[in-house]
């Protein structure tokens, strides 16, 4: 099945008779403005990975080259439809505003989570493998089942529908199966977005999966879409003709968006043991940021100087990063495990004094240092 693709790598439009129409909700600002978000991630990834580098981060989860499929998806959306991310969501996460110092307390480890989740409508990252399209489920189920019984509250809108993100090596979770059961069962108001960005840390999709990844959604009885997931401009036209579909009661869908990470799995991978420097100069070619730059730049609906203050906005966005990263202080780890249950527990005692002997051995060998 060839995904759905609206602005080819060469910079051409094509016309779809079923997609083609959700773009008329994008006037040139509006075009822009998608630039703009691949823009910001991408120098946000950057200075993330040189801050690990530079040991001021335990872990970073790059997201270079998934840009596209991120932001045209999450802004097909309307603010008031709850996500729920794994950890490689960055690009949504500063879309729906979250800030630079929220995202990076998890990566800095100085909270459990950074942000409210119902501030944003944007629930904290997961890092177990698709324990979030469990959450997705009984959160859909929740907003149905209010809706039956008329207990939608005031500041919760009639039409919410709910995005489970998920990447291809988490499609292959128990958990994904049995989320999908419910939200085919009860015809939950539930968005399934597979980011396949082919590589399942080093497990390759081909031996996860015999078939495209949209398929599964045959087997639980709902639609799936495939999708080009370097093209933005067909990642929100799906997205938006997906989300009307389930606001006017259709139930889940499934959208496989085919991208490529770019970068490492996260900052403990090295990605050249297991893939080629061919394949991944190959997807580099098709690069999302550059491909939609070209296209805006020839229909001369952005020009030189709104580039240059996208840029200055980045590099802005780079230094808050960098300053609220080293401004962080760490978290007190006697209230991380006294805070764990409401009395004392044997196990949770032993854990931290294996840590504080753990910590002491290296204020040891470092000395005075």
């Amino acid at each position: 099945m060839e995904p759905v693709q609206l602005l080819s790598p060469d910079g051409t439009l094509r016309e779809d008779e079923r997609y083609s129409p959700f773009l008329e909700a994008l006037d040139d600002a509006g075009l822009r403005d998608l630039y703009r978000h691949m823009a910001l991630e991408r120098r946000f990834d950057q200075e993330a990975t040189s801050l690990q580098r530079q040991g001021q981060l335990a872990l970073w989860v790059p997201a270079l080259g998934q840009e596209a499929a991120q932001v045209g998806t999450i802004a097909a959306l309307k603010p008031t439809d709850r996500v729920f991310p794994t950890y490689r969501e960055h690009a949504m996460a500063l879309y729906r505003g979250i800030s630079a110092e929220e995202l990076m307390a998890t990566f800095r480890a100085t909270k459990h989570a950074g942000w409210d989740p119902h501030a944003y409508n944007f629930h904290g990252y997961s890092i177990v493998l698709a324990a979030q399209t469990l959450h997705a489920a009984g959160w859909s189920m929740a907003v149905k089942q209010d809706e039956r019984l008329g207990l939608r509250a005031r500041d919760k809108a009639a039409d919410e529908i709910v995005l489970a993100c998920l990447g291809d090596g988490a499609s292959s979770q128990g958990d994904v199966h049995e989320s999908m059961v419910f939200a085919s069962s009860y015809e939950l108001p539930l968005l399934y977005f597979i980011q396949n960005n082919h590589w399942a840390i080093s497990v390759p999709t081909a031996t996860q999966s015999r078939h495209p990844l949209v398929h599964r959604a045959d087997g639980y009885g709902f639609e799936g879409v495939r999708v080009d997931g370097n093209d933005v401009l067909a990642s929100y036209a799906v997205a938006a003709e997906m989300a009307v579909q389930i606001r006017n009661g259709s139930g889940p869908k499934l959208i496989e968006s085919v991208t490529y990470r770019i970068g490492a799995h996260t900052t403990a991978d090295d990605p050249t043991k297991y893939r080629s420097d061919d394949e991944v100069q190959a997807w580099a070619a098709k690069d999302p940021v550059t491909r939609f730059r070209s296209w805006l730049e020839s229909g001369d609906r952005a020009d030189q100087a709104y580039f240059t203050q996208v840029q200055e906005e980045a590099e802005e966005l780079a230094t808050e990063l960098r300053r609220a990263v080293l401004a962080m202080e760490s978290i007190d780890i006697e209230r991380v495990f006294d805070t764990v249950y409401a009395e004392p527990h044997r196990q949770v005692e032993v854990e931290k004094a294996w840590l504080k002997d753990y910590e002491a051995g290296f204020a040891e060998a470092g000395g005075d240092k």
